[in-house]
């Protein structure tokens, strides 16, 4: 499997995506899989200016990812996917996307959302398919940078909810 590490970042690719996670992991490709995103032109090109130079980017929709995933068109490369929420997770695995291992890395504050962690604000849809990625065996990580101790998102989700 070319994916080598799966973050939910509503930031997508910004400066901690590019300087630390990208050469932490070695990756030589970010693929957003968001179906807003790819059909924003605008956001699309402000993605790739700020993606390490040397990185390819594919900013594509769920379903395009997916098929370019089952098709081997990355099997040579190091993927670093990046996801704006646990939804987009849950889509990509009724496509068929073996995803096992997620982190979280940052959900911006909005109405309707409670605060789990410092960088990490859950609505109850969120709530919702973090459950059931859970239920599906996903392990759920909570780390802003790859030298941060792993901590369970659960154990976090958990809490906010008593």
């Amino acid at each position: 499997m070319p994916i080598i590490h799966i973050r939910i970042d509503d930031r997508l690719i910004h400066g901690q995506v590019a300087a630390f996670w990208c050469n932490s992991l070695n990756a030589n490709r970010i693929m957003v899989a968001n179906d807003e995103v790819a059909k924003d032109e605008m956001q699309k090109s402000l993605l790739r200016m700020v993606a390490p130079s040397g990185v390819r980017t594919s900013i594509i929709t769920k379903e395009m990812a997916a098929k370019n995933l089952a098709a081997g068109k990355y099997d040579n490369e190091r993927v670093l996917l990046i996801l704006k929420s646990p939804k987009d997770a849950l889509e990509l695995m009724e496509m068929g996307v073996d995803i096992t291992l997620i982190n979280v890395g940052n959900m911006a504050h909005h109405d309707g959302t409670i605060q789990i962690k410092k960088s990490i604000n859950v609505s109850r849809e969120d709530i919702e398919s973090f459950e059931r990625l859970n239920e599906k065996g996903v392990k759920l990580t909570s780390i802003m940078v790859p030298d941060e101790p792993r901590s369970n998102l659960m154990d976090y989700l958990k809490k906010a909810q008593k």
